[in-house]
């Protein structure tokens, strides 16, 4: 039987305890932070390192796109027409889903790398 994996586990990363967990984590993690992120060898030779600078990346996207959902009206409605305005709402919806999708992700990719074994909940 294979390890679980909790629902939003993200996809190409291997489930923990394999042999390539840390290598496909890795490889996740770098294409959700920033690219220059990339520069650090640090945070290669530190997966642990690398997922918690993540996390706080990925919770700084969540909260700057609930800021912006709750702005838009007030700093683009002189700018935009009503549909306009409609249409970045929705696009923050649609980007604020994703993106605390993501952030979930990490989360469990972080607590894997630490060590945390996940078991099916009934």
């Amino acid at each position: 039987m294979g390890a679980y994996l909790p629902p939003g586990w993200p996809t190409g990363v291997h489930p923990p305890g394999s042999d390539d967990f840390e290598t496909t984590a890795v490889a996740w993690l770098l294409e959700i932070v920033p690219p220059d992120y990339r520069l650090h060898g640090v945070l290669r030779r530190h997966p642990v390192a690398l997922a918690a600078m993540a996390r706080h990346h990925t919770s700084a996207c969540v909260e700057g796109a609930r800021a912006g959902y709750r702005t838009v009206r007030t700093e683009l409605a002189e700018e935009l027409p009503p549909h306009a305005v409609d249409a970045v709402l929705t696009a923050y919806r649609t980007e604020g889903r994703r993106l605390a999708a993501v952030a979930r992700a990490v989360a469990l990719v972080e607590r894997a790398m630490r060590g945390e074994v996940f078991t099916p909940r009934l």
